[in-house]
């Protein structure tokens, strides 16, 4: 059983430091713009390439997906390691 074991799929990584140019170049909207935009620009591409048939991009799509529950799984880690410390004082 156990938990916590998450393989990484390599370029799903979130990333503090993206091309900000080439995000704003693909127009993505500010709401969508964290960690994971760099990922966005080229599923929104291969979206858009395709008429946004449900069945193409799909790695595309599973790479973006992965970096958000990566993103995810980030934060709440901060957020135990906040808590630690403040337990802590």
């Amino acid at each position: 059983m156990g938990g916590g074991h998450h393989h990484v799929t390599p370029g799903s990584e979130p990333r503090k430091d993206q091309d900000l140019q080439a995000i704003k170049d693909a127009r993505i909207p500010l709401a969508w713009r964290d960690t994971c935009s760099h990922i966005l620009v080229d599923l929104n591409k291969c979206r858009r390439d395709t008429w946004w048939n449900p069945n193409k991009c799909e790695h595309e799509r599973h790479i973006y997906e992965e970096c958000e529950f990566n993103a995810y799984l980030q934060r709440v880690e901060a957020k135990v390691q906040e808590d630690k410390v403040r337990k802590g004082m």
